[in-house]
């Protein structure tokens, strides 16, 4: 159940150590559903509404993003907290691990952004045109029907409001500019990477440079799947994600 505090829109499920979520440029909080119904039972889940339409126009980057993620986490007064974050909101939670190591115990990247991605096909998405939109979005996964069609009509209406739309391309073009291959060997804390093999936004390749350039990381894959893990194979997802928190946090 979506929460409303002080300007902050999120959710929070579970007792424990704290797991927060970062959605992507796209993505619904309902993205994580089956992540929420699993880790709630032995985790804090938190996943807050990131304002990616809400941001004044210059300062609608990945930066000002993390920024946010820092008061959303002192308003809520967590110290410290695993993050797993999908495309965007990987990119995100790179940020702001580099920016606050001192708060993040473990981070999970699936399909993230921070090397490289495949935005939109490098293409212009074009307003008023359902049809480009759904094989668009469908790209997204490796199984088409993972996009329904209430998922393409909310890809549909964000690209038809022109305030989103602006918003959206100029998250994407910072995503871009803010490249993290010098940061990351930075990253000392313990990194999982949850791919999928046929993910066509950040490809296998960029998978394999995050595990070469995080000196912690661990890289899984599943197959079949395109670059939204949690929701194409949750089941799969959780199985690997699973003892892996065990590992590195649960048994802290």
């Amino acid at each position: 159940m979506l929460q409303e505090e002080s300007g902050h829109k999120y959710i929070e499920q579970g007792e424990g150590p704290v797991l927060l979520v970062l959605h992507g440029l796209f993505g619904a909080l309902s993205n994580f559903n089956d992540v929420l119904d699993e880790f709630s039972k032995d985790y804090k889940v938190v996943i807050p509404m990131m304002p990616i339409y809400d941001l004044p126009l210059l300062k609608t980057n990945v930066k000002e993003l993390a920024a946010y993620i820092d008061e959303f986490v002192s308003f809520k007064g967590y110290e410290s907290m695993s993050l797993l974050g999908n495309s965007l909101g990987g990119h995100v939670s790179l940020v702001y691990t580099v920016a606050h190591p001192e708060k993040v115990d473990a981070l999970i990247l699936t399909g993230s952004s921070g090397l490289y991605e495949n935005a939109f096909g490098g293409s212009f998405p074009r307003r008023e045109d359902k049809v480009y939109i759904r094989k668009k979005v469908e790209t997204t996964f490796y199984d088409p029907a993972t996009a329904t069609d209430e998922l393409i009509q909310e890809v549909f209406d964000i690209i038809n409001d022109r305030g989103k739309l602006i918003r959206v391309l100029a998250i994407a073009k910072s995503a871009i500019r803010h490249n993290m291959k010098d940061d990351l060997p930075n990253i000392k804390i313990p990194t999982c990477l949850i791919w999928g093999k046929n993910d066509g936004v950040t490809p296998p390749e960029v998978a394999e440079d995050f595990h070469e350039l995080i000196p912690n990381s661990e890289l899984h894959w599943i197959d079949k799947c395109g670059h939204a893990a949690m929701m194409e194979h949750p089941i799969e997802f959780n199985a690997v994600l699973s003892p892996w928190l065990k590992k590195h946090i649960l048994k802290k």
